[in-house]
């Protein structure tokens, strides 16, 4: 199943999401002009359980592996942190977002502390928005892309869907424990279960803001 579009509207500009995406979509194109080098730099600022480093779970979230790799992280992002930026506002929102992060980066390396292979991505602070629109929005709809004995598009309740997503990745990640995680890399799968479970508990412990409809200044420029 991959999530096109939400039904949830959002009542405030998605400020602080669409800087995420641009700040990781230009670190991916510094990284990609390195050519050769490029693997050099993700082993410098990713997060090597093996080498462990604190600096690192921060830097690792703004690194990508691929093309398809980031655009699927930026896709997710779009659709459901715009929701949750609305909710909590924009400086609480970054805050949720770097602390589901660290969580999802922490989660990893205690699974699979003497692994060598750099953890990159954004996916276990996207992990974390997503549980945390499965708490404040379960009956959102959400226009999925459904891939079975043909392709069609089905709209689903947000909480089936993420709840599926979530229990992929768990089955995913026991199946991934030993020596080809450790040794010869692969989705980092804990990390996305902590982010998760982080995001479904810092939503209901941080405080959120009214949500209601604004009518926009005709004056105002956009």
């Amino acid at each position: 199943m991959f999530p096109i579009r939400d039904t949830e509207p959002s009542y405030s500009r998605p400020v602080v999401t669409v800087l995420i995406i641009v700040v990781n979509v230009l670190v991916f194109l510094y990284e990609y002009s390195l050519g050769p080098s490029q693997e050099l730099f993700i082993r410098s600022w990713g997060l090597v359980p093996d080498e462990f480093s604190y600096s690192r779970l921060f830097t690792s979230m703004f690194l990508h592996g691929g093309w398809m790799h980031i655009i699927g992280n930026m896709w997710f992002l779009w659709i459901f942190g715009d929701n949750i930026e609305d909710t909590l506002g924009h400086s609480k929102f970054l805050l949720f977002y770097l602390a589901c992060g660290v969580a999802a980066g922490m989660a990893q390396y205690f699974v699979n502390v003497s692994s060598r292979v750099p953890m990159v991505g954004a996916s276990g602070a996207i992990a974390g928005v997503m549980g945390a629109y499965m708490v404040k929005f379960p009956h959102a709809r959400i226009r999925t892309l459904i891939f079975w004995i043909f392709i069609t598009f089905l709209d689903i309740p947000a909480w089936v869907m993420l709840i599926y997503w979530f229990g992929t990745q768990l089955l995913s990640g026991i199946n991934s424990v030993g020596y080809k995680q450790a040794y010869q890399g692969g989705t980092a799968f804990f990390a996305h279960i902590g982010g998760f479970i982080v995001g479904l508990i810092l939503i209901k412990t941080l405080p959120t803001r009214e949500r209601r409809w604004r009518r926009p200044d005709p004056y105002s420029w956009q």
